[in-house]
């Protein structure tokens, strides 16, 4: 049985359950950073731009963040939270609605540890700002183009010169039922 959905004209296809995370982790790693807005009283929901460091086997999200942040502390009081991520060379959007748990699980930090991550922790793996954010999805969208970026832009070519409307866009929702805590 497959797991992924068309429509009839080819620009709708969700994916579920394996196929949903192996798209998610796809577009996420290939954009690596997202916008990260959390939900608090402030007004316009507090965003900004996260590094990406997994996305693990059952579509949970992985990022590093201090425990003194802002962040950490808006996910304290409200654990939803949105990730906007673009890969614009590739023409490939995804949003995520998920939630958001804190953690100091200090093999997993140590598993994801990396040079850069030492730009914002300057003590290595065992700063004891370090937290992980663990964000499981709950709503997943994603859009991106049929085929590769160069089919893309020759349709894009060609329709600009026929004026006949030659859309390669592909969009549609992933189901992941597989996700835990």
């Amino acid at each position: 049985m497959q797991d992924s959905k068309h429509d009839e004209t080819g620009h709708i296809k969700n994916y579920a359950n394996a196929e949903a995370i192996q798209k998610l982790k796809e577009l996420a790693e290939g954009a690596r950073i997202c916008m990260f807005t959390t939900f608090s009283s402030k007004q316009p929901m507090p965003s900004r731009p996260m590094a990406l460091q997994q996305v693990d086997e059952n579509g949970a999200l992985y990022f590093f963040s201090a425990q003194s942040s802002d962040k950490n502390a808006e996910i304290l009081m409200d654990e939803h939270v949105q990730l906007f991520f673009a890969n614009n060379g590739d023409s490939e959007y995804l949003s995520v609605f998920g939630k958001a748990t804190i953690s100091k699980d200090h093999e997993k930090i140590k598993e994801l540890w990396n040079v850069f991550v030492k730009t914002w922790f300057q003590a290595g793996p065992d700063d004891p700002d370090i937290t992980l954010i663990k964000v499981v999805p709950e709503i997943t969208n994603y859009w991106d183009t049929k085929h590769n970026k160069m089919i893309a832009l020759i349709k894009i070519g060609t329709s600009i010169i026929t004026g006949k409307t030659m859309d390669d866009g592909v969009e549609g929702n992933l189901t992941m039922d597989t996700f835990v805590v």
